[in-house]
């Protein structure tokens, strides 16, 4: 099977985050089983949705990590022109839902298998496909936890995200949280005897606007943009009438940290903030959605100069958009983002990715094998 032919069969696949993935797991460790590669499945502890981790060559050996995630967006936005669960070829364009994000590189690295697996690799080249990366990186963390179990310590991650085939150093850390405070409802005519659930969470939400601000004055990392650690809130919802008390109020949101700076710690106010409502009567609730460290490779890291020699582009510095590669350096693996297709095509109608950064992908893995392979 060719690239094109793969990434149809994965885009089929309507493995959206937060759903069960067995069927892409299956096909990916058929596949991959059927040419002599070997396979761990990983299942996580929701029980309905795994991880898989693939070595070429020596397992006992130092060699490289190509990850990707399988799961992609819902594709519920109006403006799509064809089934997007379906591969659309349209000239160059391959069109449908995780072609850019990030089915493309697995169809890469698939289609680069076969050769791989005929190499004489000297030094073993892993695939590490994740679940539930767009839910804020649920899936990999327990691939890390038995990384030992499962390889020789590696070399380095490349984590293929769409970064138009430039290697990228640096992207911001993340931290989630959803809040819930309870009142108690009442009659509009007599707020006397309810406790305002809205109300109250509004002393959340300002306290999350002024460190939004407070943000802004630093500290500073001129790599990113914009160059300090950001916090939002992005969804606020509670109340049923207009005439009643609400009884309850919801609050999500979020912080994204510049390097060495640890983005759950950017929401510790507005979580005191609410918790001091308890105070007053009322019930709070704080729930971690999910977190991951930010990334940050030094410019004359081993790690960036071999990609920057393979796809022949100076590394950049920083992208605005989270990975994976944060949690791979935690774990003590050098990573780099570098993969096929734009970020600007992603969670899009219509979204879609050209046959050409395919090609130029799977060629950089082969390039990637040329310099594991014994001479």
């Amino acid at each position: 099977m060719d690239t094109v032919e793969i990434l149809a069969r994965l885009v089929a696949f309507r493995s959206v985050v937060g759903t069960p993935n067995d069927g892409i797991v299956g096909w990916v460790q058929a596949y991959l089983q059927g040419l002599g590669i070997h396979v761990t499945v990983l299942p996580g502890p929701e029980g309905d949705r795994s991880n898989i981790f693939a070595t070429i060559g020596p397992r006992d050996a130092a060699g490289y990590i190509l990850s990707g995630h399988m799961d992609v967006v819902p594709a519920g936005e109006p403006g799509w022109t064809s089934e997007p669960f379906a591969l659309r070829k349209e000239a160059d364009r391959l069109y449908g839902r995780g072609t850019t994000d990030m089915k493309g590189f697995l169809a890469a690295a698939l289609a680069a298998a076969p050769e791989l697996a005929r190499a004489n690799l000297a030094r073993p080249i892993h695939l590490a496909f994740s679940y539930d990366e767009e839910a804020g990186c649920r899936g990999v963390p327990h691939l890390l936890a038995r990384m030992k179990e499962l390889c020789a310590p590696p070399q380095g991650a490349i984590i293929g995200e769409p970064s138009r085939m430039q290697a990228v150093r640096a992207h911001k850390g993340k931290a989630a949280a959803r809040v819930t405070v309870g009142g108690r409802a009442g009659h509009s005519s007599r707020p006397d005897l309810a406790l305002n659930a809205i109300h109250a969470m509004s002393r959340v939400l300002n306290s999350a606007v002024d460190e939004a601000r407070r943000l802004t004055l630093g500290p500073f990392d001129p790599v990113f943009e914009p160059p300090y650690s950001t916090l939002q809130a992005g969804i606020v919802s509670g109340g049923l009438a207009l005439n009643i008390v609400p009884d309850n109020c919801r609050l999500d949101l979020e912080a994204r940290a510049i390097a060495d700076v640890a983005p759950e710690e950017l929401l510790a106010p507005i979580r005191h903030s609410a918790e001091m409502l308890r105070e007053q009567g009322f019930s709070v609730d704080w729930t971690s959605l999910s977190a991951y460290p930010a990334l940050s490779l030094a410019k004359d890291a081993p790690l960036a100069a071999l990609l920057e020699e393979m796809t022949g582009r100076p590394s950049l510095a920083a992208v605005s958009y989270g990975t994976e590669a944060g949690l791979y350096q935690a774990a003590g693996i050098d990573a780099i983002i570098c993969g096929p297709g734009d970020i600007e095509r992603a969670h899009k109608p219509d979204e879609y990715i050209l046959e050409d950064e395919l090609e130029e992908c799977r060629q950089m893995i082969l390039a990637l094998a040329a310099r594991c392979t014994r001479s």
